[in-house]
């Protein structure tokens, strides 16, 4: 089958790539940036060891990040969980934007 530009402008990630540049879910991955920036800085400078910034970026991308806490601990599976969790809030965001942008219009995607 040759790959033709109709084609790949139907592919899922070519959906995905599109809902991600939206301004709005750039907007939300930029703030999901710097809450776990906040998050890092404000870990290391408590030397209590009982810091609870950890919930803060936890909560800002349930609930998909939600899902994957369920895995083993450690700080790796935190910022996967996170990562993950705000990679497809920012999809559902920019998803719905350009929905809301279309109104009753087609999908020129489709």
């Amino acid at each position: 089958m040759p790959h033709t530009d109709a084609h790949s402008a139907r592919s899922p990630l070519h959906r995905l790539g599109q809902n991600l540049r939206d301004p709005f879910a750039l907007a939300y991955l930029g703030i999901c940036v710097a809450i776990v920036v906040w998050t890092v800085v404000v870990t290391v400078m408590d030397d209590s060891g009982e810091s609870m910034a950890g919930v803060i970026p936890v909560l800002a991308t349930a609930p998909a990040s939600l899902v994957l806490l369920v895995l083993p601990e450690g700080k790796a599976m935190f910022i996967v969980a996170v990562v993950f969790g705000a990679l497809v809030n920012a999809s559902i965001i920019g998803w719905c934007a350009r929905a809301l942008r279309r109104g009753n219009q087609p999908d020129a995607t489709r």
